[in-house]
C-alpha cells in the first residue's frame, strides 16, 4: 500500500448525504476478484445512462474535475452495505482523501486498510469547502502527520483520527503488514511452544 503523508489535490465536490455502497459500486460489478478495474464503475448510475452515455447533469462529469483526488461529501458517507469494493472503486478512480461530516464505521475502516485517508470534518467545514468547489477549481492540501486541511487563502481546518489508523496511512501498512512489525515476537513466541510443546 502506498504511504500518505502529505497529499495535494484538486476536489470534487459532492453535495449529498448518505450516499450508499451501491451507489458506489453498483452490486452488478462486483464480480471481478482483484481490486483493479473498479473505478470505471464508480457511481456508475449517477456517472451514466441506460445506453452507458455519461450523463451531462452529472457534475462529476464536468471537465474542470478531470484529475480530481479529493473527494468531499456529505453526512454519512459509505453506508449501507461492508463491501470493501467502495473503497477499492474511489481508489481506483483516483481519489486519496475523501472528507465528509461522518462515516458509515465499517466504510471508514475499509478506506483506511486500502490506503485511502477519511477526514471527518464539521458539517459547516465540509459545506464551506464544498461551495467554494463548486464555484471554482479548489486545490487543497491534506497533512496526515499534522492533522490539518489547507488552503491557502481560506482554509485552515484540523482534524482527529487514531493513532493506529494514522500510522497504518503513513507507513503505508495493511493489517498483515502492521502483524508483521511484532514478527519477532510472533516468531518468540512460537520458538517458546515448540520448547514446551
Amino acid at each position: 500500500m502506498e504511504p500518505i503523508r502529505v497529499h495535494s489535490g484538486l476536489v470534487y465536490p459532492m453535495n449529498r448525504a448518505n450516499v450508499d455502497t451501491d451507489q458506489i459500486i453498483p452490486k452488478q460489478f462486483l464480480k471481478r476478484i482483484e481490486r483493479q478495474g473498479f473505478g470505471q464503475f464508480l457511481f456508475y448510475h449517477w456517472r451514466f445512462d441506460e445506453e452507458g452515455e455519461k450523463r451531462d447533469s452529472f457534475s462529476m462529469n464536468d471537465k474542470k474535475y478531470t484529475d480530481a483526488s479529493i473527494l468531499v461529501a456529505g453526512d454519512n458517507f459509505g453506508c449501507g452495505s461492508s463491501r470493501e469494493h467502495a473503497p477499492w472503486a474511489i481508489l481506483d478512480y483516483g481519489f486519496r482523501v475523501v472528507i465528509a461530516p461522518s462515516f458509515a464505521d465499517i466504510f471508514y475502516n475499509n478506506c483506511v486498510k486500502n490506503g485511502i485517508l477519511p477526514v471527518q470534518l464539521s458539517e459547516d467545514e465540509t459545506q464551506a469547502i464544498i461551495k467554494k468547489a463548486e464555484q471554482q477549481k479548489l486545490e487543497l492540501t491534506i497533512d496526515l502527520e499534522k492533522q490539518l486541511v489547507v488552503e491557502e487563502e481560506e482554509f485552515n481546518f484540523s482534524f482527529d483520527i487514531s493513532d493506529y489508523h494514522k500510522q497504518m496511512l503513513l507507513n503505508g501498512w495493511d493489517e498483515i503488514a502492521v502483524t508483521l512489525t511484532h514478527e519477532d515476537k510472533i516468531t518468540a513466541y512460537e520458538e517458546r511452544q515448540h520448547l514446551t510443546g
